[in-house]
C-alpha cells in the first residue's frame, strides 16, 4: 500500500511540474506575441482553472469589463484560448490545460 501511495503522490508531482511548465510556456510565448497585452497576472487566471470568464479578469482587477474581452479575444486570435457561447455567457476553454489535466500523460504540445 505505501509504494501506490508513493506513485500516486510522484504521479501528482509529476502533474504539478507539468501544468507550471505549460503556464511558464504560455507566459513567454504571450509575452514574445502580445507583449503589451501580457502580464502574470493574466497568465495566472486563465490557469487556475481549464476555463475563464471576463469576469474573473474584471474581479482579479485585471481589466475593466470590455478590456478583459479584448485581451481574452486575442488569446483566442493567438491560439492559446477557444470561445464557446454558454447561454447569455461566453466561456474561453484552455484546451491545452484541459486536456494536460484529463490525460494521465505529462506532455503538452508547445505553441508555436
Amino acid at each position: 500500500m505505501i509504494r501506490r501511495v508513493e506513485e500516486t503522490s510522484r504521479w501528482t508531482i509529476d502533474k504539478v511540474l507539468s501544468v507550471r511548465a505549460l503556464a511558464d510556456h504560455t507566459a513567454l510565448h504571450v509575452g514574445q506575441r502580445l507583449p503589451k497585452l501580457y502580464s502574470r497576472e493574466l497568465i495566472d487566471v486563465i490557469f487556475e482553472q481549464p476555463y475563464c470568464r471576463i469576469g474573473n479578469l474584471v474581479d482579479r482587477g485585471i481589466a475593466k469589463r470590455q478590456a478583459a474581452s479584448r485581451y481574452l479575444h486575442s488569446l483566442v486570435d493567438l491560439g492559446i484560448l477557444e470561445g464557446k457561447p454558454v447561454g447569455k455567457e461566453k466561456l474561453f476553454v484552455h484546451p491545452r490545460l484541459l486536456k494536460l489535466l484529463s490525460d494521465d500523460g505529462h506532455q503538452f504540445r508547445l505553441y508555436e
